[in-house]
């Protein structure tokens, strides 16, 4: 199973990046994080749209999407996995993702119902993508 994140933005928080890089490069799966910046003239509605891999299973992070426990995600990530699914993950910038998006997303998936920046939630993903990992591998991480 591939994994893949399209994030709206550029981070430029050292410390931020570092962290987010440890949790992703822990993850059993592969998972590549593109930070997306709209040209001239592009929305970030069609600059994600151009990045999302074709026949990918496409999750949006959305703050009125459906809430999961960690145990949740694992289970649907075991699915996905078991199915040869691969997994693309999309974090909007400021203002959220368009409309459009939210409608063809397979999952939307809130992290709670706390507005979160949208810089943060890619921390926030790279970790339950971790503790899904230590889940499904009966690791004592997740307790």
């Amino acid at each position: 199973m591939r994994l893949t994140i399209l994030a709206i933005g550029r981070n430029r928080d050292l410390d931020l990046e570092r962290l987010i890089r440890s949790y992703l490069q822990r993850c059993p799966w592969r998972v590549d994080l593109h930070e997306l910046v709209p040209r001239k003239g592009e929305s970030e509605a069609d600059r994600l749209a151009r990045a999302i891999p074709p026949g990918d299973t496409l999750v949006a992070l959305d703050e009125r999407g459906e809430l999961a426990t960690s145990a949740d995600l694992a289970a649907r990530l075991a699915g996905w996995r078991d199915a040869g699914c691969h997994v693309t993950w999309l974090i909007g910038g400021a203002d959220g993702l368009d409309e459009a998006l939210l409608k063809r997303a397979d999952w939307r998936l809130a992290l709670g119902r706390l507005t979160w920046p949208h810089m943060l939630v890619r921390l926030l993903l790279a970790e339950q993508l971790y503790r899904a990992g230590t889940i499904l591998a009966g690791h004592p991480y997740h307790r």
